[in-house]
């Protein structure tokens, strides 16, 4: 694909179009201006938005294949080989204020040598580290260095919000050992972030090592070796995740075992007072019959008499209880 020019890529509602200088900086693409291989395109779209999406639908510069994707139909993390250019969906933490981190923002991008078109709906965050390496200079100089430095970013959020997630897990695990139950679907949101997490990251790994293995024309042996460190951090994220799901499932457990132990504790209790109480009850309902013949019942200080033995009576099953070591 030669002869293209800031025409071929112009879209009035794009988020940005911007040109590499091949030396770590962009700037934007004017309509005159050339893209090769030395100086490709960044067009960076929302496909929701009318003139994006009539672009992607139409642009003779996309395969067939990759206007449904780029579109919005890619969820998962995929690679797909699409003759000269290659088609990638990643995943990356949501930063939006408004909801959670773990809803999940899909960034879709097809790439060859000349050109880089990425689309998404909502905000992706890394892309602004990115972004401000590029500005400043010091970004990729080619189309490879760009993807790396993508999946970089996109590894780094993943990265920080399973430590936030493990350190959340410390946190219940210290309340648990001072007999503090946590807040009622604390421990089952934390879990879904987890599965959640599992569910996309784990495809994502697998994406960055096939990008690492397979001879892609605009990656060289540098950028590769590169992309499998990434896979390989990935990778560990991973194995926390899986072992932070573990001790949910532990935590979980044990919160049960002491609601049960709470809950046995509990009628224990109400049977030992039951104990206690269950002879003065008896002779209390004894006495408590309106027929005649009551013993003590013409004496003055019958009731006073009664009463104290009441209390003779629970004082001395309460020693028996403790002495029997029920209590």
């Amino acid at each position: 694909m030669s002869g293209l020019t800031g025409r071929d890529f112009f879209v009035s509602d794009a988020v940005f179009t911007w040109r590499f200088d091949g030396m770590g900086g962009i700037a934007p693409l004017e309509q005159s201006e050339c893209v090769d291989k030395q100086h490709p395109c960044w067009l960076h779209l929302n496909y929701t938005h009318p003139q994006s999406a009539d672009w992607l639908a139409n642009s003779p510069l996309l395969p067939d294949m990759a206007r449904d994707l780029l579109a919005g139909e890619s969820l998962r993390p995929r690679v797909t080989r699409m003759g000269e250019g290659t088609f990638i969906t990643l995943r990356c933490i949501n930063g939006s204020t408004d909801e959670r981190p773990d809803q999940l923002v899909a960034m879709r991008m097809y790439i060859n040598e000349n050109m880089i078109i990425t689309s998404r709906q909502r905000q992706v965050l890394a892309l602004d580290d990115v972004i401000n390496d590029l500005k400043s200079g010091t970004g990729a100089k080619d189309v490879g260095g760009w993807l790396v430095d993508v999946c970089d970013a996109l590894t780094d959020h993943a990265s920080e919000f399973i430590e936030q997630l493990h350190d959340q897990i410390i946190d219940l695990e210290d309340d648990l050992l001072d007999q503090q139950i946590p807040q009622r679907g604390q421990l089952a949101l934390l879990r879904k972030q987890l599965i959640v997490m599992r569910r996309y990251m784990a495809p994502q790994r697998d994406v960055f090592a096939r990008l690492a293995s397979e001879r892609l024309p605009w990656m060289d042996d540098d950028e590769r070796r590169r992309m499998q460190d990434i896979a390989d951090r990935l990778g560990r994220g991973l194995d926390e995740i899986d072992a932070c799901i573990a001790r949910t499932a532990i935590m979980a457990d044990e919160i049960s075992q002491m609601m049960q132990e709470s809950l046995s504790r509990r009628s224990y209790t109400m049977s030992l007072m039951a104990m206690v109480f269950l002879p003065s009850t008896f002779l209390t309902g004894l006495f408590g019959v309106n027929l005649g013949g009551i013993p003590g019942g013409s004496w003055g200080f019958g009731f006073a008499f009664f009463c104290l033995m009441l209390v003779i009576l629970v004082v001395a099953v309460i020693v028996w209880l403790k002495r029997s070591n029920w209590l």
